[in-house]
């Protein structure tokens, strides 16, 4: 057994001191746990956090081989040990090895003149662009769009991933076959789900009549023969490493339905911001590095009090799937049992991420983060900037809410009725952008994906691999082979199902 109960033993020595006694004792609490990073203010000081911990986690951190393993990631070598292979993200953005980052700047060059070219009417009359991936292929390309896109209206995006025909066919239910591009995205271009809307979203056109369907299709992958052989023109199919995961993709050309909606400018600056995250990540010590001290407040909930989930509540329509994002980047990269190195761990690895969308998330469920007898550190998120031009009461009101219910929940409320009655010393973090531009948006996203590493090399695990997935895959292969036997439930859903 890997021990993790005895590498973090000093997280359950001594007791505990309330939120307000930590504020009380320390008038620099708040400049000691609030940072500044490419304009989004990070506030850590609602949380546990004291210069104690934070040096037991920076011993920790040195203990662990944080930099090593960040060196590794950083200069192309292998961060992802099961699989034998590097993680190159960040080169995406120009940071990382300069073979990997050279390439990465010429598979850019390739998208981009492809946009340019669709932009010039060489594919016909193009409104509508129907994205069909799943998981990393879909959801970051999915948020990019919906945060960032709502005004520009260059073209009508639709994201589907769902297998569930009532998807696809929503999705196309406004788009017109004849100036709809189909684009396809699969990192190794067998995905079941998606290959299966591929081949229904092309159907739909031949159908109506679009004369040379297939011309219409781009293919984002990094298997580009397996592309070509399903029929995409070559000089449609634009490629990424295979050294770039999927929940870490939207870097690459997975990002094209974005960069094509938004326009390069746009994407290039998403870019820029997430580059200026990894540097600050790389470079600003650990106490005042924001995924590291994030990644400090992850383990002490999770190690120290026992806290299983983490509520994200994005306090801006605009990042609505934020948190459905964070579910696929942190549960799929840090939902493990065994280290890096093959051993079993003796205690609780990733947290469940959830969350949504304030104000609607304080009439639905914080009653339970308020007064219930779970402890859920609590994460807001909310921008400076309205993004929109209603009556400033909007805004006023909206951030009123968000930053009231951080301080609700550190304060509480005595009452003699208990029902009415808030215990308070409930953590939580703010971070507040000063907007919802390209730019920041693509920090905070490289913020979080630092965060899920640092968390990962606290706890000795890899962040890279995903095997967890494959078991029921292979399962459901077996159900529509007809090939595999299965339990006696199972096998009397298949037959209520089916016949």
């Amino acid at each position: 057994m890997s021990g993790l109960r005895e590498r973090f033993g000093f997280l359950k020595s001594g007791s505990t001191p309330r939120l307000s006694e930590l504020f009380a004792v320390d008038p620099d609490r708040l400049a000691n746990l609030s940072l500044t990073e490419q304009d989004i203010y990070f506030d850590f000081s609602k949380t546990h956090l004291t210069p104690e911990l934070i040096a037991n986690f920076v011993g920790i951190a040195k203990a662990m081989g944080l930099d090593a393993r960040r060196d590794d990631l950083f200069g192309g070598r292998i961060a992802n040990p099961t699989e034998n292979r590097a993680a190159e993200h960040t080169a995406e953005r120009g940071e990382g090895a300069p073979d990997s980052v050279a390439l990465a700047k010429q598979l850019h060059g390739r998208m981009r003149a492809l946009i340019e070219a669709i932009e010039a009417g060489a594919l016909g009359d193009i409104r509508h662009v129907l994205h069909i991936g799943i998981g990393g292929s879909a959801l970051g390309p999915d948020l990019l769009v919906d945060a960032l896109g709502r005004d520009i209206g260059r073209y009508d995006v639709a994201v589907v991933s769902n297998v569930d025909g009532a998807a696809l066919k929503e999705a196309i239910s406004g788009f017109d076959p004849h100036k709809t591009l189909i684009v396809i995205a699969s990192k190794t271009f067998t995905t079941t789900e998606t290959m299966l809307n591929a081949e229904s979203a092309l159907g739909w056109m031949v159908e109506a009549g679009v004369e040379d369907a297939n011309g219409r299709v781009i293919a984002l992958t990094a298997n580009p023969q397996g592309a070509f052989d399903w029929g995409v023109d070559e000089t449609r199919i634009l490629p990424f490493s295979e050294t770039v995961g999927g929940r870490y993709s939207l870097w690459s050309s997975i990002g094209f339905p974005a960069a094509l909606a938004l326009g390069w400018t746009a994407f290039e600056e998403m870019l820029e911001g997430a580059a200026a995250m990894d540097r600050h990540f790389r470079l600003a010590p650990p106490e005042r590095n924001a995924p590291l001290l994030a990644a400090f407040v992850d383990q002490y909930y999770s190690l120290g009090r026992d806290a299983e989930t983490r509520g994200v509540f994005a306090y801006d329509e605009r990042l609505r799937l934020l948190p459905s994002y964070l579910q696929q980047l942190e549960m799929e990269s840090n939902g493990k049992s065994v280290t890096f190195d093959g051993k079993p761990l003796d205690a609780n690895t990733g947290a469940i991420t959830w969350g949504g969308v304030g104000t609607d998330a304080q009439h639905a469920v914080f009653q339970l983060l308020h007064q219930g007898t779970r402890l859920v550190p609590v994460e807001f998120i909310a921008s400076i900037d309205p993004g929109h031009e209603f009556d400033d009461a909007h805004h006023r009101q909206l951030l009123g809410n968000c930053f009231a219910q951080g301080a609700a929940l550190m304060a509480g409320k005595a009452s003699e009725d208990p029902a009415r009655a808030y215990a308070g010393d409930r953590p939580s973090t703010t971070i507040l952008l000063p907007d919802i531009d390209p730019r920041s948006l693509g920090a905070l996203l490289a913020f979080y994906e630092h965060r899920t590493f640092a968390n990962a090399v606290l706890l000795g695990i890899n962040p890279f691999d995903q095997f967890g997935v494959e078991l029921g895959k292979e399962m459901a292969k077996g159900i529509e082979g007809g090939n595999m036997i299965f339990d006696a439930s199972t096998q009397a859903l298949l037959d209520k199902a089916f016949g």
